[in-house]
């Protein structure tokens, strides 16, 4: 590898062994975007994973991104609200991402966490990021080095002129309400893809968007690796709207739907968006409108 220049991404996903091989890597960036959960449903709630990250272990040189307060807008009426571009630069350039580094996250769930900010970085036009696939459970499953303790102070960039980090224009990766809204009545059509593994919704939960498909995000990793599917596979998973001319995906609050979102950017769907705060948003206007 050349000294000074950031690793060359070539797909949305990056293998434990691509990982392995650039650790250490001018440039690059490795976050862990792992998020804890509790209870289903309504009853959901969220809590940031550092101590996990800090007690557990995590990759090595792998920094905390914390997706419940830094990389979401505060304030906001659903969890998960995602950032304006301002906290977003902030919250990026804190964890010491530049514009020429190359990030990779991933999480110690299924994927979704690592997807969601995933997500967030290409909206505000960064491209030089990628998941991990099959996260820190495969990693770790397949015996690779694990750091305990905490990691807190970025290291500065090789070049002092590229400490600065400037998001780009934001991209219309997200839906709302009122988008998906038309997309039920059928006045702008688009494929809705119900992206939450069932269990997290519990028993008892308000009906989920009408006319959905659901595609849940837990179907489209392998169960023994945690790497996601591939070729006929994925594509036999999105069969029922892969043809689709715009495919919005949901969940309870806009993180699984990453995860299909990012499945169907390997298969080269171009037009995906993410239904920004999910059934938490949808919910809530159903209540409002009452």
């Amino acid at each position: 590898m050349v000294a000074g220049m950031a690793p060359v991404l070539t797909s949305p996903l990056v293998s434990t062994q691509w990982l392995a091989d650039h650790l250490g890597a001018d440039e690059l960036v490795v976050l862990d975007a792992s998020v804890h959960t509790a209870g289903t449903g309504l009853q959901t709630t969220w809590h940031a994973a550092q101590d996990a990250y800090e007690q557990h272990g995590h990759v090595p040189g792998a920094r905390y991104a914390d997706l419940i307060t830094a990389f979401s807008e505060p304030g906001s009426h659903v969890p998960f609200t995602r950032p304006g571009a301002e906290r977003f630069e902030a919250a990026a350039a804190e964890l010491g991402v530049t514009n020429t580094s190359t990030v990779v996250v991933y999480d110690d769930s299924v994927g979704e966490w690592s997807a969601r900010l995933w997500w967030i970085f290409r909206s505000f036009g960064f491209d030089s990021v990628a998941v991990l696939d099959g996260g820190f459970t495969k990693w770790r499953d397949e015996g690779r080095p694990v750091r305990v303790g905490a990691l807190r102070t970025p290291a500065a960039p090789s070049d002092p002129g590229a400490g600065a980090f400037l998001a780009g224009e934001e991209r219309a990766l997200w839906a709302d309400h009122d988008r998906v809204l038309r997309a039920v009545t059928g006045e702008e059509p688009a494929s809705l893809v119900f992206a939450a593994p069932w269990a997290t919704l519990g028993d008892d939960h308000p009906p989920i968007v009408p006319g959905s498909t659901p595609i849940t995000a837990d179907t489209l990793v392998n169960p023994d690796t945690n790497a996601y599917l591939r070729g006929s596979d994925l594509e036999r998973a999105f069969a029922a709207v892969i043809g689709a001319g715009e495919i919005v995906t949901y969940c309870g609050v806009g993180s699984a739907a990453c995860v299909d979102a990012l499945a169907l950017t390997v298969l080269g769907h171009d037009r995906v968006k993410v239904y920004d705060g999910s059934l938490a948003d949808w919910w809530r206007h159903e209540q409002l409108a009452s």
